[in-house]
Order: C-alpha cells, then sequence, then structure tokens
C-alpha cells in the first residue's frame, strides 16, 4: 500500500513537471514584437523569439484584410520554420504592402492592430526625448485636435548595461497617437509622423530610444570604439554590478544627508510663522529684481542651498471663482511655489518650464501672496528672463516681473556629485539600440550633439562611426541618417556661443561625408536662453520632407 501510494505521489509530480515544461514551451516574442507595432513595408522582415528546442513555428496573418506576399510565385500569408538547438527561432517574411491593421499569430500568441508602414528610430539626448506635453501651450489648437490611429510610438525604457549587447528591452508597449497617448510622445518624432503621413498616407512607427544629456559614445558599440582606448577603459570601470550598486547606494545618502541639512538649517521652513504664510512680514526683507544677480553669490562665489521670493498682487472678486496658470518660466536649479501659504508646486530640476495650477478658491479679491523658495544646488541660482513670469486667468493676466522681497533662507556646500551611468560608453547602444537589431527600419532620426560640444574635436569620427555602428547593427549599409542640427542658443556676447557654431559645421561634415546621411537645418529654431527649444514642428516637418524626397 505505501508504495502504491509512493508511486502516486511520484507520478502525480511527474504530471506536474510535465505540465509546467507545457507552459514554459509557449512561444516567447521580444518586446518589440507585441500589440500596436507597425512592420516596416516593402522589405524583407523578420519575426523571431524562443521557444522549446525543435518546436514547430508558424507564423500567420488573420483579418479580413490580410496582407500577403509573393513568395516562389505565389501569394503567401502563413511562414513557418524550426527553433534551434538552443530554442531561438526566426521567421523571414517578405516585402509587405502596406496596410492594416492586422492580426498576426505565432502559435499560441496572437498580435493584435498591427500595421504595414514606414518605420523610424528616434535617438540622440533630450531634445528628441523632448515630450508633446512640453511644447502642448505652443501648438495647443492643432495637438488637442489631432488623432490618427495609423501613427504609433513606443518608448524604449531607459536602461544601459556594460557586459554584452541585449537581446531584449523591459516592458514597454506601442501607443497610437490619440489624446490619451499624445502627451508622452516624442514632440519632434510626433510632428515628423503628422507631416510625413499627410503627404504619404501610409502608417508611421517611431521607435524613441532616446535619453536626455547623454554623449554619442553611450550609444555605439564596444567593438566600433576600437580607435578610442580611454572610453573602452572607462566603460570597463563599470562593468561590475556590486560597484554600480554601492555608488548609487552612497549617491542616494549623500544627497539625503544634504536635503536633509538644507531642511534642518533653513529657518524659512521652521520659525513660528513660515516664510509662505500668506500674512508673513516681510517688511524687513530686500527689494530685487527677479532677473538681478545681486542675490545669488557673496560677491565672489556663488550661494548654494535656498533663497525665499515673495510678492504681492492685488486682484478682483473674480479671480477667487475659477481655477489659473502660474507661469514662472525658467529657473535654475530647483523650486517650491506658494500661493496664500498652500503649496502649488515644485520643479527638481533646471529644464522644465514651471507651469503650476492654482485651484479656484484659493485666490481671493484684494491681498494675494506668490512665495517661491528656490533651491541652488551648485553654480548660481538665477531666475532666466524672457520667459513668461505671470498669473494667467479668463480675465486677464497679472505680470510678476520687477521687484519681489528677498532673503537669504540657509546657504550650502555644492550638493554632492552624481554618477550619471547612462553618459559612459557602451551602455545605451547594448541595451537600448542592439535589443532592436533584427528590425527593419527605414531611417534614422538623430538629435544628439548639445554633450559633446565641450569635446567637439572628436565628434566627426565618432559620430560617423555610430553611424557605420548602426547600418551594421541593422544589417542595411545605407540605412538613411537624418542628422537634426543643433538650435542656436546662449546670448550673443556669451564666450560659448562659437562653439556650437563648431559644433553645428562639424555636424554639417559628417552629414556631406558620410554616404545617405542628411543635415536637418535647425539653428533658426532656438531660444538663447533655453537648451530645448518648444519650436518642434520646424524641425520635425523638415525631416519629413527630406524623408519624402528620398522616398
Amino acid at each position: 500500500m505505501k508504495r502504491t501510494k509512493n508511486k502516486q505521489i511520484i507520478g502525480l509530480i511527474t504530471a506536474l513537471l510535465f505540465c509546467c515544461s507545457l507552459a514554459e514551451a509557449k512561444v516567447k516574442l521580444p518586446v518589440i514584437l507585441s500589440d500596436g507595432m507597425v512592420l516596416q513595408r516593402e522589405k524583407p522582415l523578420k519575426i523571431w523569439g524562443t521557444a522549446d528546442k525543435g518546436e514547430v513555428i508558424e507564423v500567420t496573418f488573420k483579418g479580413n484584410a490580410s496582407p500577403t506576399a509573393v513568395k516562389g510565385g505565389k501569394v503567401k500569408s502563413r511562414f513557418s520554420t524550426v527553433t534551434n538547438a538552443d530554442g531561438s527561432w526566426e521567421v523571414a517574411l517578405p516585402p509587405l504592402k502596406p496596410g492594416g491593421p492586422y492580426i498576426m499569430q505565432i502559435n499560441d500568441q496572437v498580435l493584435n492592430d498591427i500595421y504595414i508602414g514606414d518605420v523610424f528610430l528616434c535617438s540622440g539626448q533630450s531634445n528628441m526625448e523632448l515630450p508633446v506635453r512640453r511644447v502642448a501651450e505652443a501648438f495647443q489648437e492643432e495637438i488637442t485636435t489631432y488623432n490618427n490611429e495609423k501613427i504609433r510610438h513606443i518608448i524604449i525604457p531607459k536602461e544601459f548595461n556594460f557586459h554584452e549587447p541585449q537581446s531584449d528591452v523591459s516592458a514597454t508597449g506601442w501607443k497610437g497617437l490619440n489624446q490619451e497617448n499624445v502627451p508622452n510622445f516624442s514632440a519632434i518624432a510626433y510632428f515628423f509622423a503628422k507631416s510625413l503621413i499627410e503627404k504619404s498616407n501610409v502608417p508611421v512607427g517611431l521607435i524613441n530610444a532616446s535619453w536626455g544629456g547623454t554623449p554619442v559614445q553611450s550609444w555605439i558599440s564596444e567593438e566600433s570604439l576600437a580607435d578610442y582606448p580611454y572610453y573602452l577603459n572607462e566603460k570597463r570601470l563599470y562593468e561590475n554590478d556590486d560597484y554600480l550598486r554601492q555608488i548609487k547606494q552612497l549617491e542616494s545618502q549623500n544627497f539625503m544627508h544634504w536635503n536633509n541639512t538644507l531642511y534642518k538649517g533653513d529657518p524659512g521652513l521652521h520659525e513660528s510663522t513660515p516664510w509662505y504664510a500668506k500674512d508673513y512680514d516681510d517688511s524687513t526683507w530686500e527689494n530685487k529684481d527677479l532677473f538681478s544677480t545681486d542675490w545669488n553669490n557673496n560677491g565672489l562665489n556663488p550661494i548654494n542651498g535656498s533663497h525665499w521670493f515673495r510678492k504681492d498682487i492685488d486682484l478682483t472678486a473674480d479671480w477667487s471663482n475659477e481655477d489659473a496658470t502660474l507661469r514662472l518660466g525658467y529657473i535654475i536649479d530647483a523650486d517650491s511655489v506658494y500661493v496664500n501659504g498652500v503649496f502649488v508646486g515644485t520643479t527638481s530640476y533646471q529644464y522644465p518650464p514651471r507651469i503650476y495650477n492654482v485651484p479656484a478658491g484659493l485666490l481671493k479679491e484684494g491681498k494675494n501672496n506668490i512665495t517661491m523658495r528656490i533651491i541652488s544646488n551648485n553654480g548660481a541660482a538665477k531666475v532666466v528672463h524672457d520667459k513668461p513670469y505671470k498669473l494667467i486667468g479668463s480675465n486677464g493676466e497679472i505680470d510678476l516681473t520687477g521687484n519681489w522681497k528677498y532673503r537669504l533662507g540657509t546657504p550650502m556646500p555644492q550638493a554632492p556629485g552624481m554618477m550619471f551611468f547612462c553618459y559612459k560608453p557602451v551602455g545605451l547602444y547594448n541595451a537600448m539600440i542592439a535589443p532592436l537589431k533584427n528590425l527593419a527600419i527605414d531611417g534614422v532620426i538623430w538629435y544628439q550633439g548639445e554633450s559633446n560640444v565641450s569635446t567637439r574635436n572628436e565628434y566627426t569620427s565618432l559620430l560617423s562611426k555610430m553611424i557605420a555602428d548602426w547600418r551594421k547593427t541593422f544589417d542595411n549599409p545605407t540605412l538613411p541618417f537624418y542628422i537634426v542640427e543643433l538650435a542656436d542658443f546662449l546670448e550673443p556676447d556669451n564666450p560659448a556661443r562659437p562653439a556650437w557654431a563648431e559644433m553645428r559645421a562639424i555636424q554639417a561634415k559628417v552629414a556631406e561625408t558620410n554616404e545617405n546621411t542628411y543635415l536637418i537645418t535647425n539653428s533658426d529654431t532656438g531660444e538663447w536662453n533655453d537648451i530645448h527649444p518648444l519650436d518642434k514642428k520646424t524641425p520635425g516637418q523638415r525631416v519629413a520632407a527630406k524623408v519624402l524626397e528620398n522616398q
């Protein structure tokens, strides 16, 4: 009886293991091949993934208007293969005509809402990454009235890897262009796709692999940096994952201690009446023009830490009945803002525009107060002029420039530095470009260079190597590259301006000396006081025009 019972248990375990193995045998697809994707038209395609060794893989297009392909003189919509010894598989599809939406079934996996169209890899640093929500106010009418499900956008997760090229990316997904999704689209990619599809009527897929502040060497493979031992050794410094974790842990502790010290030492937060209170007596504070620079230093060196500004404004009763918007331009480095003693918003770093909602009822008839607590981490704090500083309501606008009351909160040493691993060589190529290598794409839109201005003497070589590198990765020696010229930046008398002009000349040289590489003029869209100009429509449309010219 006992032996029989043991046999039953063993049989049950065996059955469970068999069921688990069946579950594991399911086809696994890379993240980029998912619902809503766009596949490149009229070019040979690959569909790939993993399953059990020796498993038969069938790829079938379904739907009332399934795409068809001519292979060996016959029209086909079903393709098959068998997995390799390691479980990997790849199905080759012949060129397909544009259209959709379609359904693709791969054994037990079903992918819905697929389009065949033109696919573009949109990469670079923050001016490529900059989302539509940052420019929505400047182009509000056309953005809020435009939807087009034939335009798809996927954001490749921001990851780095210093070990080897990766085969997949972390979870993400394709999104159609509608009012729910559009705020997260790359702004320049959005305007590019909108202009392109209006003229070609072909679906557009946008693969957004970008990361603010990153230099070109982050996006190049180790193999292609062979002539740069400095960068290879810099990369090798970070191949130990435990070492990276230790650095980040120490950074986190250092920054936490700095902020705790700042908080505890700031009298504006701890006096019996905090400095942001509506009726706080600021009569002894200094009067300072908002854009002056005599408050951010001691006459020689910048003062880091907290700086407080207060301004009283008079309003009529109708301001209290509705929401208002507070625009506070561009502040270096961070800020927290209060209206009548109530916190209304904060921004943790210098680049985003300060746009804070003031809810109905917070503003009152008569005197109202706006208080800014500005944090300077390192360098000189600043309120940048030629940006909007105003309170906006349906009844009009209140200008907030001019004199404010000012008082230093607490001076601090510079905030501890941070290590940005995404800036290091090879890491982004391995994690964000290599996993896409099996895709067919129509071209690359590259908006980058701001972070290489200081090392521009080597940019011609580095960018040319990256172009050759990616063409090899995507197995397309003539893959088009569209280089977006850096926008004009800095005041006319700023000594750094010539370096930016030189960088634009270098970008032009790369376009001239590399086949199928095009410079998209963009210097005229710049804003002297913003490294992220809002006009992403003009360069987007120019890229589209060049793509159409080449098709």
